[in-house]
């Protein structure tokens, strides 16, 4: 695993990781966003043959990055889970229970559809629209939160920064012989991020980002911040 490298805002310290999370310093919380958990065994069920290492390697991450850090909570930005229950959901469970003292909150995302009671059970704290935690704001889509007017109330004053997912945020880079690449990326706006999705099985969308505006590009375990 590669250091993380820092990142302050709203003097706030945070730390960024080429596994696709941040962890917040002072609340001692890691924030990931789109793990799409069960999304192999959702397709395998249609008849598309995805291996299970693939949801493996992204449950064997996440505890990679929970014994690195030593969180004390874990805030989901939605989309923990792809789809309806499978199998790979009772290999989380499993996993749930090996880390009993980590407060878990998910802000519920559009693929997280699971009955209330299933989330209760594995010991998940539920929002339904969104979160606040001391001076930040965690929503799934933050074009939403924008159309509800909810940015004015959360995102856009001094004290308020948000934070979002949902749309797989990726940037393009130019290489020799015109060649060109695209990498998921991390993109802090004036007001809100948008955090790449943690699953790997995952496509991007790429984004323009406006002068002032910072993207971090996650290329082959590395964080190159873009100019």
């Amino acid at each position: 695993m590669r250091p993380p490298i820092p990142y302050r805002i709203r003097e706030q310290q945070l730390w960024l990781s080429a596994d696709r999370c941040i962890f917040w310093e002072e609340a001692k919380s890691l924030i990931v966003s789109d793990l799409h958990f069960g999304k192999t065994g959702h397709f395998r069920k249609s008849g598309i043959a995805v291996p299970q290492t693939v949801y493996k390697e992204d449950l064997q991450r996440l505890i990679n990055q929970i014994q690195y850090f030593q969180p004390e909570q874990l805030i989901i930005v939605g989309d923990l889970f792809h789809s309806r229950h499978n199998k790979e959901l009772e290999l989380f469970n499993k996993w749930r229970k090996n880390f009993p003292k980590l407060t878990i909150q998910l802000i519920k995302g559009n693929h997280d559809i699971l009955h209330d009671d299933w989330y209760s059970a594995a010991d998940i704290v539920l929002s339904n629209e969104d979160l606040q935690v001391r001076n930040f704001h965690f929503v799934h889509d933050i074009a939403l939160t924008m159309k509800s007017n909810l940015q004015g109330r959360n995102g856009s004053g001094k004290s308020n920064y948000s934070f979002s997912g949902h749309i797989h945020p990726g940037i393009r880079i130019d290489g020799a012989g015109k060649q060109t690449l695209c990498f998921p990326c991390f993109y802090f706006g004036k007001n809100y991020a948008v955090l790449p999705a943690f699953s790997r099985f995952t496509g991007v969308v790429l984004i323009e980002p406006l002068k002032g505006e910072n993207v971090f590009a996650i290329v082959e375990g590395s964080i190159f911040q873009l100019q």
